[in-house]
Order: C-alpha cells, then sequence, then structure tokens
C-alpha cells in the first residue's frame, strides 16, 4: 500500500485512531518534542539518505491507566528513550517493520508475526524503516507492578518481560484482537466520544491478564505456582484451593479443610507455602478480594461496600480496603462507582 507524503493512507481519518490525532509534522525536532510529551523524552534522528521522506505521525486516546496509540514514521528513523521508567509499551506493527535492541536482546518486528513489549527498567533502542505504523498500548507501571504482586500472592517488584511477542500462536492473536476492539470502539461513530469508564475497566483487565499470563517475565513461575497451574501440584492441595473457591463466603474452617484435602493441617499448610508461595489464609483473602470486586461489579443500585464485604465474611473493613487497593489500584468504593454509573445514565436518560 502507497503512503502519500504525511503517511496516511488517504488522510489521517482513516488511520487508528484517527479523531484522536496529536501529531503531524514534517520536523524531526518537533516530532521529537511533541511525541515525547506524550511518551517520554527521546532521541529521533532519521537515517542518512531518508531525510526527505520523514514525517511524524501520533494519535492517542489516553484511558485510565493505559493509553492506547497508533504512530508512524516516513524515512527510517532511529528512537532512543533509554529506560521508559513510568510505562510498559506493546508495540504492534500494522506497516513496515521495526528492530529493537534491549541489553540482551534484538527483536525483528514484522505486522502479523512479531511484536515488540519494552519494560520501564530495561533500556531499549529502536529503528523503524520506512513507513513503518504501529498500534501501541502504554500500561502504567505502578498498575500492572500492583497486579502482578497480587497474581504472585508477593510484594510488589519489579517486572521485566521477554521484549519479543510472538504474534503467530493464539495468545498473541487475542492480544492483537483485542487491541483492535479497543480501537475500533473508539473511531466507532461519533468517534472522538471516549469510552464508560466501565468498559475501559474491562479492556484493561484484559490486557493485564494477557500479558501477566501469556507473555513471559520475571514472576511467571510464582504466578503459576501462586494459582495453582503448576503442574506438580499434589492433588491433596488443588482439592483445597478449590474447596477454598467455592466456599469464599462461608466461616473458614482448617480441620474441615484438611479434611477435604485428605491430610494433615500441618502437612496442608507446609504445602500451601511450599507449592503456591503463600499461606492458606492469605489464598483465601486473596479469593474473597476476587469475589468482592465481581460482586461490585455487578452491584444493583443501593448496594454498599460494606454489605457485600460481611456477606463475603470480611469482619475488619480497613484492612480490606487496603488489600483491595494494593490488588486492584483502586479502592472497593471506586469499583462500585463505576458499576452504578450506566444505571444512573440511562434513568437520566
Amino acid at each position: 500500500m502507497a503512503w502519500n507524503a504525511e503517511g496516511a493512507e488517504g488522510g489521517p481519518q482513516s488511520l487508528p485512531l484517527g479523531a484522536y490525532r496529536r501529531v503531524s509534522t514534517d520536523r524531526v525536532d518537533d516530532a521529537a518534542e511533541a511525541i515525547g510529551q506524550i511518551f517520554c523524552p527521546h532521541n529521533l534522528e532519521p537515517i542518512r539518505g531518508t531525510q526527505s521522506r520523514f514525517f511524524a505521525r501520533h494519535h492517542c486516546a489516553a484511558l485510565d491507566g493505559i493509553s492506547v496509540n497508533y504512530v508512524a514514521y516516513g524515512g527510517t528513523v532511529t528512537i532512543d528513550p533509554g529506560c521508559l521508567d513510568r510505562f510498559f509499551l506493546l508495540q504492534v506493527p500494522r506497516t513496515g517493520a521495526a528492530r529493537v535492541s534491549t541489553a540482551s536482546r534484538l527483536v525483528e518486528t514484522l505486522p502479523g508475526n512479531v511484536a515488540s513489549l519494552l519494560s520501564p527498567t530495561v533500556p531499549t533502542r529502536m529503528e523503524w524503516h520506512d513507513g513503518c505504523g504501529q498500534m501501541i498500548l502504554l500500561i502504567d507501571r505502578d498498575v500492572l507492578e500492583q497486579r502482578a504482586a497480587a497474581l504472585a500472592g508477593a510484594p510488589r517488584q519489579i517486572v521485566e518481560f521477554d521484549p519479543a511477542l510472538d504474534l503467530r500462536n493464539a495468545a498473541g492473536r487475542m492480544l492483537v484482537a483485542q487491541l483492535t476492539a479497543l480501537i475500533d470502539a473508539l473511531d466507532r461513530p461519533p468517534a472522538g466520544r471516549g469510552l464508560s469508564r466501565l468498559a475501559v475497566a474491562d479492556f484493561r483487565e484484559a490486557f493485564l491478564s494477557m500479558l501477566l499470563n501469556g507473555q513471559p517475565h520475571g514472576l511467571t513461575e510464582p504466578i503459576r505456582r501462586f494459582s495453582g497451574q503448576a503442574p506438580t501440584t499434589p492433588a491433596a492441595l488443588r482439592r483445597a484451593r478449590d474447596h477454598l473457591r467455592a466456599h469464599a463466603d462461608e466461616a473458614f474452617d482448617l480441620a474441615r479443610l484438611a479434611a477435604v484435602a485428605g491430610t494433615g493441617i500441618r502437612a496442608l499448610q507446609l504445602g500451601f507455602k511450599r507449592h503456591f508461595g503463600t499461606t492458606i489464609s492469605e489464598m483465601l483473602l486473596d479469593i474473597r478480594l476476587d469475589h468482592l470486586n465481581s460482586a461490585l461489579r455487578r452491584a444493583a443500585d443501593g448496594a454498599s461496600v460494606t454489605d457485600k464485604a460481611y456477606e463475603l465474611g470480611f469482619t475488619h473493613l480497613s484492612r480490606m480496603a487496603e488489600a483491595y487497593r494494593c490488588k486492584y489500584g483502586e479502592p472497593p468504593s471506586a469499583t462500585l462507582r463505576r458499576a452504578r454509573r450506566p444505571s444512573l445514565q440511562s434513568f437520566q436518560a
């Protein structure tokens, strides 16, 4: 497909996120400054012999905890952002190709083949070849690292992904489909109006789950152990974990749990630490928080956080609220407010 002098296949509105146009220029310094303000400061240089074809285009829809972008360059350019620091960056090529160099890997990206996933603590340098356009998902570092810690049942720590993301397998195709669905939803007429907070939260949750469970990173194995996905988990521990999930809203009875598992109490406690990397009470807390999140997102008008929490066995509301914030990055009251908003809008309409 031929690109015109502005890098558009028929003009900006025909490109992804056309109503969210932020940068369109053929000046290198202006492009570096404007795009640097949206992402982070970086060095931008056209490769010798391609300067006359240079342009930069950036469309950006900033959402809660994430942003979705379309970026394209004319000519071949090098981009050196160093460490991103504040965010993770998934770059899915739509046209053209790019080379992404990190401290330990060189990733060659192509549409439908390989995407790149940049981690905030890993220095990166890129070369975008002539006519390269990419759909880019930015995820706030705090949001992703908090979720990774909750999934791993561990304190928050640095997360570094494998920078090469295979678009040919099922996980890669699902991720691209989700990113495309988000862009399509934003482009749907009247384009530029944005999405509801509930819809944004659903997309954000999907991206976090797909990346943390589908793309290798430093906490992959702890997350597998904590969720009970490790294939070596003994049957007794799987029975105990399944019982906790099915009876999370009931009073906890350790002796009954051991009987269901078919093992002694001490063996059960040691088994949870060894195979899941957590205690029984910590896993129960995590399960109850999941149930509370689901209940708040489905709550009808008149529901309260306190009522839902008591139904799930929470008695120390301040501790519950702090644990919920650590897991989901927001207080439970914020989740409940988002659940109520659609019904209020419908009433007002």
